[in-house]
């Protein structure tokens, strides 16, 4: 028997049970008096909304497995768009456009699409750079469209009330296409099934325990997808997505107060610079249930600090996962705070927690070479630090036109599973909880030992005035110097005695003993997708540079 599968059936679901709850709400400017206005549609109309738009897809030749190039902002438009292509069983080919234009067009080719969907910018781009979308058949222009072809969204609108027939799409059909950021490596195409996606949004509701009158505050756009489904309301905050670091405070905590949003999404970056401004201003956000914070590792002092705008019933969890799986691990502000913290300052790594729901995380010797079957010769025991591997129905099988990536990232077993490598390492306690210990590719391996990044890094950031620091190396691979950058809270009046003052307390660790070389950076370069992962590639350049090896 056939298993259909199709995330817009969410959409349906949802419709039925709560047809007037408010959908989306997206501000939309400002009164006199500096008061934000907003914009919002029910689920009822968003149903219907898309129901017109898959009509008028399906006329012009955007049909069940149609690549297309989704380029348009969160907003009603992003919603109504993903939702009918859903439904006329398309596949939305996403890319982060903060990754740089360069990047993001090789991907776009990449992806082969033959729709390209996007705002009056996107097509300006798609005229000035024809080569990389010849194999785009059908135009959609998202508000005027100018000098350039193709359909507007408002003519594709059909004049119809009549329901939608869903496609019949299969569980391991291909539902989208979403590129990695490309952060710590080159960029792949991640191809998520419909049962891929019915699996994320079961785990999130019963791991997040997602109750009927949920609000959420998505600051990262492809998170916002899920909220329709979930039933919960999406308030599209006033931020630039690509720059979550820089992001006004005031606003999101405006937001969360205007509309009593209950569950918040925010990356590190985003939590330490609200919750900085939140306790130095002493602000309250009793509304909050949950803050889920992912896409870098998450400091206990980042925690620590948003708990302060937090009433007791609220915590905050960092789920565990990458593009690829996610979420698959997860732990809650309580237990880092009460217990994992002070570890993690000690050298221990990361506590990312236990996995969730039925989902299977090994720890397995690291390797940088392809491994053809999983079996248990692979498996680390308790307390040794390996390679995270994971399997579950959530998990993607494939990338979107890439053996070379599925042999280094897939592994199949026996009984027909697929078990994703994370390239990232950790360790397993007594206890089944996984601490991280950093990215494979950004271990050090020198002539005696092999250092990792976050147990190494921890040390250091036990200093006073050290903001966050990070590890390399220098020379030639199995033979390398470590280095350690430093980015300082404040410009240390003293370089060099604070430089001293640091190998001090590399000399105090036995982690850390072996570091001699330290480097003050003003600013580490970071990831574009959540400002929050460090591109530690740049640093062992300029380490290696600085020490002519």
């Amino acid at each position: 028997m056939t298993s259909y599968a199709n995330i817009s059936l969410g959409l349906k679901q949802t419709c039925e049970k709560y047809p007037y709850k408010r959908a989306i709400v997206y501000p939309s400017g400002r009164d006199r008096n500096g008061r934000v206005l907003y914009s919002q549609m029910t689920f009822s109309q968003l149903d219907r909304q898309s129901d017109k738009l898959a009509f008028g897809l399906e006329e012009i030749g955007i049909t069940r497995g149609t690549r297309t190039i989704l380029m348009v902002p969160p907003g009603m438009e992003f919603f109504i768009i993903v939702f009918a292509m859903f439904k006329v069983g398309a596949i939305p080919v996403v890319v982060d456009p903060g990754m740089g234009i360069g990047r993001m067009l090789q991907c776009l080719q990449q992806g082969r699409p033959k729709a390209f969907i996007g705002i009056e910018k996107a097509h300006l781009l798609r005229k000035l750079k024809p080569g990389f979308f010849t194999s785009v058949k059908h135009w959609v222009t998202v508000g005027k469209r100018w000098f350039w072809g193709g359909y507007t969204l408002d003519q594709l609108m059909a004049q119809t009330d009549d329901p939608y027939p869903i496609a019949q799409t299969t569980r391991d059909e291909a539902a989208a296409i979403v590129f990695t950021t490309g952060s710590t490596g080159p960029a792949k195409g991640v191809v998520y099934t419909h049962g891929n996606f019915e699996a994320q949004i079961k785990q999130i509701r019963e791991h997040f325990q997602i109750e009927p009158d949920e609000i959420d505050l998505p600051t990262f756009p492809l998170f916002a997808l899920f909220d329709p489904v979930l039933g919960m309301t999406a308030v599209i905050p006033d931020m630039d997505p690509t720059k979550p670091a820089l992001v006004d405070p005031a606003k999101i905590i405006e937001a969360v107060e205007n509309q009593g949003v209950t569950n918040m999404f925010a990356s590190p970056a985003l939590l330490n610079r609200v919750g900085k401004f939140g306790k130095e201003n002493h602000i309250k956000l009793p509304s909050l249930r949950r803050v889920v914070s992912a896409g870098a590792p998450v400091t206990p002092a980042n925690i620590e600090q948003f708990s302060t705008l937090l009433f007791d019933h609220a915590q905050i969890h960092t789920p565990y996962g990458a593009t690829e799986s996610v979420p698959i691990i997860s732990i809650g502000s309580n237990e880092i705070l009460s217990e994992t913290k002070k570890l993690s300052e000690q050298g221990f790594g990361m506590c990312i927690g236990r996995p969730i729901c039925d989902t299977r995380v090994e720890i397995i010797k690291i390797s940088d070479n392809p491994i053809t079957q999983f079996h248990d010769n692979l498996k680390m025991p308790e307390n040794q630090v390996g390679e995270i591997t994971v399997t579950a129905d959530l998990v993607t099988e494939n990338y979107f036109n890439n053996h070379e990536a599925d042999l280094l990232a897939k592994i199949p077993d026996p009984n027909g599973k697929i078990w994703h490598r994370m390239g990232d390492l950790g360790w397993k306690d007594s206890k089944g909880r996984i601490w991280f210990c950093g990215r494979k590719n950004h271990r050090v391996v020198t002539r005696d030992e092999t250092l990792f990044t976050i147990p190494v890094e921890a040390i250091f950031n036990n200093h006073g005035n050290v903001f966050r620091s990070a590890l390399t190396g220098a020379g030639p691979k199995h033979m390398q110097t470590p280095v350690v950058f430093i980015e300082p809270c404040s410009k240390p009046e003293d370089k060099n005695a604070f430089i001293n003052e640091l190998l001090d307390l590399a000399k105090s660790n036995p982690l850390t003993q072996m570091i001699e070389h330290i480097f003050i950076e003003k600013a580490f370069p970071v990831d574009i997708r959540h400002n929050s992962k460090i591109f530690r590639e740049k640093l062992a350049v300029k380490a290696t540079k600085k020490l002519n090896l």
